[in-house]
């Protein structure tokens, strides 16, 4: 199978909005909607206001010359800050929102993969598949917290190095981007017993299809309104992304009484 680019990743996106808005799927849907609500509806305002204030702050730079070229700067001090700050609310949030709704996000992976291919992982009811989750799931999120907080430093740190600062806002985008899709394919890739360290080897070996997927999640989650429906979207996307592109890197489980599925391809492009 021929790998796709990051452009036809992002479009899963959209595949799994119309997914989450499909009969069936919607009752699976109101609690990660939910969570995100509270999460950003609650922490989101507060942050932004204190970022606002804590820029308006710099009174250092009232004290330095009047010219153009000071206020470029500072314009652009301004941006690289604000950028920085922007990707890591929208993914800090995301973070949290999808560790109070992991278990609830992997049992909506499931319920897509199921309407995408016709057969269940699981044939329990969704209680019991529910309550079975949260173990690996949290392990699973706190695995990647700490995976955040080993990469991300170094990446800080290229903050205060004159011109490599320039292109630290892009860096961390881009690994803003990656852990976005490490986050939200790790539901279906988990689903099939997949570890935090598993599913990094996975896109390891599509990382084009990982960054475009994960930079249209990261630009999504910071823009307002839109953050609040992007996690059961992205969950519902990674999930088909999953079924059509990486299930030969990491083959389904079998329900009880059925054969292992092999590595086919299902196309929902």
């Amino acid at each position: 199978m021929k790998p796709i680019g990051p452009t036809q990743a992002l479009g899963y996106i959209a595949t799994g909005w119309c997914l989450m808005r499909t009969p069936g799927l919607r009752r699976f849907v109101w609690m990660p909607l939910l969570i995100n609500f509270l999460v950003f509806g609650a922490l989101g305002w507060g942050l932004y206001s204190w970022a606002s204030d804590w820029l308006q702050s710099w009174t250092f730079l009232s004290s330095l010359p009047d010219w153009w070229i000071i206020h470029a700067l500072e314009g652009l001090l301004r941006w690289i800050l604000g950028l920085v700050m922007f990707v890591a609310m929208a993914f800090l949030f995301t973070l949290l929102a999808n560790l109070i709704g992991a278990p609830f996000n992997g049992l909506l992976a499931e319920r897509v993969e199921a309407h995408l291919t016709g057969r269940r992982i699981s044939t329990d009811p969704s209680w019991l598949t529910l309550a079975r989750s949260v173990p690996r799931l949290m392990a699973s999120e706190l695995s990647k917290l700490l995976y955040l907080a080993i990469c991300l430093l170094p990446l800080l740190l290229l903050q205060f190095i004159p011109v490599i600062n320039l292109i630290a806002p892009l860096l961390i985008f881009l690994f803003g981007a990656w852990m976005f899709a490490l986050e939200y394919l790790d539901y279906p890739l988990g689903n099939h017993g997949a570890l935090f360290r598993d599913v990094r080897g996975v896109l390891k070996q599509r990382r084009q299809l990982a960054l475009g997927f994960g930079s249209g999640v990261a630009i999504l989650s910071a823009i307002p309104i839109v953050n609040l429906f992007i996690m059961p979207a992205a969950v519902a996307g990674a999930t088909a992304l999953y079924v059509d592109h990486l299930r030969p890197l990491y083959p389904p489980v079998a329900a009880a009484g059925e054969n292992p599925v092999t590595s086919g391809h299902i196309s929902h492009d």
